[in-house]
C-alpha cells in the first residue's frame, strides 16, 4: 500500500525539517489522500500524513479506489516460491500481510515508519512482529532473518527511493524471495533499474510483472496506473 515504512535516500541527515516541511504544511488543511501522499518529501511529513489517515485509510483510499496493488505483490510473491518467515515493508494498516495470510505465507512481521498505521496494521491479527523503523537508519531490525521481503505501494514518488532496497538486504536469508512493488512511472527516471542493476552479484533472477495498481471499478486520473512486481532472490 501506499505508505512510508523506508524514506528517501536522497534527504541529507542533517535536514532542518521545520524548513523541509513547507510542502507539509501548505496542504495540512486538506483531508489525507492520494495527492497528498504523492507531495510527500521529507520523513515527517510523511509520519504527520499517515498518522491523520491510519483510521480511514482501508476505506477512504483502499475500498473507495478499488486498490489492487497489495493483491498482485502478494501473488507475485506466492508465484515465486516465496514462503515464511516473511517481512511486509511499508505495511501501513496490514492489507498486503492480510493477502499474504490468506496465501497460506506465515509467519509474516510488519515495519512502517508511522506508528499510527502499524496501530491498525495490528489489528488485522495477521502479523507475529511489529517494528516501526525508518530503513534509511539501516536495518528495521536486528534479531530476525527472513525467507522472504514483501513490499506494496511504498516504493515510488514522495515516498521511498531505490537506495533503501540495499537496506533489505541484511534482513534476508541468503535465497530469500523478494517482490516489491515500483510505480512504472518513475523505475527508470527514479534510479529503480540502475540500482538493481548494481546490486547483480548481491540479487538474481530478476523479473518484472507489469501489474495495474487498480481494479475495474477506479475511476479519476491515476486509475490506469501501474507498477512493475519487481521478483527476486537473494544470492546464496
Amino acid at each position: 500500500m501506499l505508505s512510508c515504512a523506508l524514506m528517501w535516500s536522497d534527504v541529507p541527515k542533517t535536514v532542518d525539517f521545520a524548513r523541509a516541511g513547507v510542502a507539509w504544511w501548505a496542504m495540512a488543511e486538506k483531508t489525507p489522500d492520494l495527492h497528498a501522499a504523492y507531495a510527500l518529501r521529507t520523513p515527517e511529513d510523511c509520519r504527520r500524513l499517515y498518522a491523520d489517515w491510519a483510521d480511514t485509510y482501508d476505506a477512504d483510499f483502499v475500498a473507495s479506489s478499488d486498490y489492487q496493488l497489495h493483491l498482485h505483490a502478494a501473488a507475485g510473491f506466492v508465484a515465486a516460491g516465496g514462503v515464511g518467515p516473511v517481512l511486509d515493508v511499508g505495511a501501513g494498516t496490514g492489507i498486503c500481510g492480510e493477502a499474504l495470510a490468506k496465501a497460506g505465507c506465515g509467519p509474516i512481521d510488519a515495519t512502517d515508519i508511522s506508528g499510527e498505521m502499524l496501530a491498525q496494521s495490528r489489528t488485522k491479527g495477521v502479523y507475529r512482529h511489529l517494528f516501526e523503523a525508518d530503513l534509511t537508519l539501516g536495518p528495521p531490525t536486528r534479531d530476525h532473518v527472513y525467507a522472504g521481503v514483501v513490499s506494496s505501494g511504498t516504493f515510488t514518488t514522495g515516498h521511498v527511493g531505490p537506495d533503501a532496497i540495499e537496506n533489505l538486504l541484511p534482513v534476508a536469508a541468503p535465497g530469500a524471495v523478494f517482490a516489491l512493488s515500483i510505480n512504472c512511472k518513475h523505475y527508470e527516471s527514479a534510479g529503480f533499474a540502475a540500482k538493481l542493476k548494481a546490486l547483480e552479484g548481491q540479487i538474481e533472477g530478476l523479473e518484472l510483472r507489469d501489474v495495474p495498481i487498480y481494479g475495474p471499478a477506479a475511476t479519476g486520473e491515476n486509475k490506469d496506473d501501474r507498477a512493475f512486481i519487481a521478483v527476486f532472490r537473494k544470492a546464496p
